[in-house]
């Protein structure tokens, strides 16, 4: 099976949960027992390598060359996401299902099923729940019971339809979780999956991350030229695809989508949402790297947003 670019960008954010588990437990930005055993061989033998303190910081420093505060803004949303989860757990008993639309390895799906025995959807591209799959029996033997994998194209795809052919019910008060998904996905993607989730019952949850659309359009950098090379610049195609190709040239971008922070609520509203909070860098320092004793900064180009179904 294929694997795309962006499938391949999945390892990244469970690294950095494994990496950060290092950490004494009152320093950690995000907690992730799980993290490392979710990784193949070799990810895990590099995680292993990082236990002592001085070769941790400089990874995480070389990671932050590519896009300063960027290690704060992967671990800080996952820390806000996982808060506001045991919340709605919390305050609100009647949330009756979880849905991670672009789950990739992540671990929260199977913390939580340790806790709570509600219907957990982890949704994502074929090749990603594949390889779910594989790892998940290799580290738990089998899934729980609670987690069901769907396999689906965000791109192409109908995602309620594919929530329902696996068990979901429109009636279920259901918590949403969206992370490091929208920038990779085109515009009418993005606005199929909200139309999607309009189905969800009134009091559902949205927590979702986006990346601000001036970075998107290279307008404003935030101090990260090497990652918009990467991830929004266009490149060269090949010589097989330059000779088939008219325009000489290939739009081979990984990322598409953004919003202005500004505009998040009206665009919510029209998918029948209700945004309650959007959090920056300012608001991550100080919920979580100040408390924690650490000395790191956040970007301003990734924001996390958080939002009730009306």
């Amino acid at each position: 099976m294929a694997r795309t670019p962006a499938a391949q960008t999945a390892y990244g954010p469970v690294v950095l949960a494994a990496v950060e588990h290092h950490e004494p437990p009152g320093r950690r930005l995000i907690d992730d027992d799980l993290a490392a055993l979710f990784l193949p061989a070799r990810m895990r033998w590099l995680v292993a390598s990082l236990r002592p303190t001085l070769l941790r910081r400089a990874f995480i420093a070389a990671v932050d060359r590519s896009g300063p505060g960027l290690w704060v803004n992967l671990a800080c949303r996952k820390r806000f996401i996982a808060d506001r989860l045991d919340e709605a757990v919390s305050d609100v008993p009647e949330v009756e299902a979880v849905v991670i639309l672009g789950a990739g390895l992540d671990t929260l799906g199977y913390r939580t099923a340790r806790r709570i025995r509600i219907p957990i959807f982890e949704v994502d591209q074929p090749v990603n729940i594949a390889r779910k799959a594989a790892t998940v029996r290799r580290v738990l033997g089998a899934p729980p019971l609670s987690v069901r994998l769907v396999a689906t194209d965000f791109e192409h795809d109908d995602l309620l339809t594919s929530l329902v052919e696996h068990g979901y019910q429109t009636s279920f008060r259901t918590f949403v979780v969206w992370e490091g998904v929208t920038q990779y996905l085109t515009e009418p993607a993005v606005r199929a999956t909200l139309a999607g989730l309009r189905a969800a019952a009134p009091g559902s949850r949205l927590v979702f991350t986006y990346v601000r659309r001036d970075f998107i359009d290279g307008t404003n950098l935030y101090g990260s030229p090497r990652l918009y090379r990467k991830v929004c610049a266009a490149v060269p195609a090949s010589p097989l695809l330059r000779r088939a190709s008219l325009n000489r040239r290939v739009v081979n971008k990984l990322w598409h989508f953004g919003l202005r922070s500004e505009e998040v609520a009206d665009f919510l509203a029209g998918y029948g949402w209700r945004l309650i909070e959007q959090v920056g860098p300012e608001q991550l320092v100080a919920r979580y790297v100040e408390p924690a004793g650490r000395n790191l900064s956040a970007s301003e180009l990734e924001w996390s947003v958080y939002a009730e179904k009306l």
